[in-house]
């Protein structure tokens, strides 16, 4: 079977989380061999024995099967880490989701994206400037990502589709759950022109600890985050939170200093957000020839640091992270240059389970990073 159903059914394996996923693949496993594995094999791997019981059942190919054909009877696409369709920029971050479940145009993953958040209860005002924002950046070939909920989020997926633009929105549910349900229209018209995202597979139970984990999603996709509107303790501050940790852009919308609806934005532009008081303010920081060609995320804007930043020497490179004995194989492969996935298969004689699986150690400590074409580059 396929290395990416046997990760979609790890990933949706009871007991198997983000943390336990990834010891799994830094075991650097053969994928293909694990539906063979039994309980005595998971438990080696340091599986608890509830899991390790369980996990040879809902790794067999039948089993895989079905799951498969209940997401294509509704239409999701499964993308993993594997897929050339995960988004780079993902990638890059600390903890990017090993499985992401899509709703409509996939190819917007690779586009050029702005997160746009705020407060759930607006004032005219928020609302105002979002759909302004919003509209324009979208008639302009920006990518809105938003994350469906009340207030701004919906005011800003709303805009770019009046502009027939496009939007991403990013669930805090399952993929096949709407919420809010006064949102439902909204969500067909979203998967039909744009992308609903969610990492989490349908059947799994909403929970509000589900939510704050969707906004690293929404910095994650994109190349800045904006917060139109947000009191001291939004939930969208979150996000900008995100993507100061992601290395992102933040932008925010100033506001009255009296009105409690401006005191997050007002907090973020003393931090040192980007003020934004028209769309000019978040285009001007990007070059608008390479907003239609989004390959390679370190293109699209240069920043002074990473571009003086010289790469240490293999041994000092190895000794502060820690690579393993294949990790510097691969590595050493790339100082001599970009390197397809199937050069490195041929270079390193890696078999194609345990190169993935060193390609995405090397992604999460962030030395390497994937382009189109399955093309690898080291950071």
């Amino acid at each position: 079977m396929d290395d990416k159903w046997i990760w979609l059914g790890l990933c949706e394996a009871s007991g198997i989380g983000w943390k336990r996923m990834k010891d799994i693949l830094q075991n650097h496993v053969d994928l293909r061999e694990l539906p063979e594995w039994d309980a005595g094999s998971w438990r080696g791997l340091g599986m608890p024995e509830k899991v390790a019981q369980s996990l040879p059942e809902q790794l067999q190919p039948e089993y895989l099967q079905t799951k498969i054909k209940k997401y294509e009877e509704q239409g999701i696409h499964i993308i993993t880490m594997l897929d050339e369709e995960y988004p780079t920029l993902m990638k890059e971050t600390f903890q990017p989701p090993w499985i992401l479940y899509a709703k409509g145009r996939v190819e917007l993953l690779s586009s050029f994206c702005i997160g746009m958040v705020g407060t759930r209860i607006p004032t005219a005002y928020g609302r105002k400037v979002g759909e302004l924002l919003a509209g324009e950046m979208a008639e302009r070939g920006v990518t809105i990502v938003s994350g469906m909920a009340r207030g701004i989020d919906s005011v800003c997926h709303e805009a770019a589709l009046r502009a027939n633009g496009q939007t991403i929105a990013v669930l805090g549910t399952a993929i096949d759950t709407i919420y809010p349900a006064e949102n439902r229209s909204l969500y067909h018209r979203i998967a039909d022109q744009g992308l609903v995202l969610s990492e989490y597979p349908i059947g799994t139970k909403s929970s509000p600890g589900l939510f704050p984990q969707r906004n690293r999603i929404i910095s994650g996709l994109s190349y800045g985050s904006v917060v139109v509107e947000a009191d001291a303790r939004s939930g969208s501050l979150i996000t900008a939170d995100f993507a100061m940790e992601q290395n992102r852009d933040v932008f925010a919308v100033p506001g009255p200093i009296t009105s409690p609806k401006s005191q997050g934005t007002l907090s973020l532009l003393k931090q040192g957000a980007i003020l934004v008081t028209s769309t000019e303010d978040i285009m001007k920081e990007y070059d608008s020839s390479l907003i239609k060609r989004c390959d390679n995320p370190y293109e699209m804007k240069e920043k002074s640091s990473q571009m003086s930043a010289s790469k240490p020497p293999i041994s000092d490179f190895s000794a502060k992270f820690d690579l393993t004995t294949d990790e510097k194989t691969i590595y050493l492969i790339l100082e001599q240059g970009d390197t397809t996935i199937d050069e490195l298969h041929i270079q390193s004689k890696f078999d194609f389970g345990l190169l993935h699986t060193v390609l995405l150690s090397l992604i999460i400590k962030k030395q390497i990073s994937q382009r189109s074409g399955a093309l690898y580059t080291l950071i």
